[in-house]
């Protein structure tokens, strides 16, 4: 099984490297700048390829690119298939199965992963066309088992998901500098305090999630009456915290559909 990735970006870069830790061999990279895609090759133990030696040889082909520049780039996979019939893996924003099914016909599968598939900690949205079988399906996630969870989701609130899952980090990454700096205030060494802030947001995360408990009912639990905690979640909210965050999580989405 061959895994070709067309665009080597900040997106397309961390899944290839997801990929390859488990693959490297069969990874094929292309990016319109070359010396991207040979310089991800020679990290990951990946090969570089052309674009027409990537399309031929796929079998899973990921599309990193803009989304203004997937109908170009299907149409020139379209033109360089030689009788091929690989699974189109797109994870361009705001462009849906149904919409990429009418640019070509192929198997698709539509994702939207986050930056963290890098280290195997990442969450991967997906929905696919008709055309995708149980086995193309289980092969896809064996080559995605390195990069975190694999969440398929309905198309209808393909976007709105899509804009927390990965956005998000972006947020999570502000909201940790933001609790470093507090934490340098207070006289706490910069790396110190960052490693402090990271491991409590992995914490918290898992906590969530295993717990299927409802995340104000978590809040509750750490503050005691009349504590330490109480009043920072009082100054957070003195200070519209959650509200900044809704409306940064419904503006992006508004961005990435076109909706603003």
């Amino acid at each position: 099984m061959k895994y070709g990735f067309i665009g080597t970006g900040n997106m397309g870069g961390a899944l290839a490297r997801a990929v390859a830790k488990k693959y490297a061999a069969d990874v094929l990279l292309y990016d319109k700048a070359m010396d991207k895609a040979r310089a991800l090759a020679e990290e990951t133990g990946a090969q570089a390829a052309d674009f027409a030696a990537l399309v031929a040889q796929s079998d899973y082909i990921f599309i990193g690119v803009k989304p203004y520049l997937v109908a170009q780039v299907l149409s020139q996979v379209k033109d360089a298939l030689q009788g091929c019939r690989p699974v189109i893996v797109s994870m361009a924003a705001g462009i849906s199965v149904s919409e990429l099914s009418s640019m070509i016909d192929l198997p698709i599968i539509r994702i939207l992963p986050n930056t963290p598939v890098s280290v195997g900690q990442g969450l991967t949205l997906a929905a696919k066309n008709d055309q995708v079988t149980e086995e193309m399906t289980a092969a896809f996630l064996d080559a995605m088992a390195l990069s975190g969870d694999v969440m398929w989701m309905e198309e209808n609130v393909f976007d709105g998901a899509g804009t927390v899952a990965s956005c998000g980090p972006a947020f999570a990454y502000m909201f940790m500098e933001a609790l470093a700096d507090g934490g340098v205030y207070c006289g706490v060494p910069r790396d110190k305090a960052m490693l402090c802030a990271a491991q409590m947001v992995i914490g918290a995360g898992e906590m969530l999630k295993q717990s299927g408990m409802h995340p104000g009912a978590l809040k509750d639990a750490v503050c005691s009456p009349g504590g330490s905690t109480i009043e920072g979640v009082r100054t957070l909210e003195e200070n519209a915290f959650r509200s900044a965050v809704t409306q940064a999580v419904i503006n992006a989405w508004k961005k990435m559909t076109g909706k603003m």
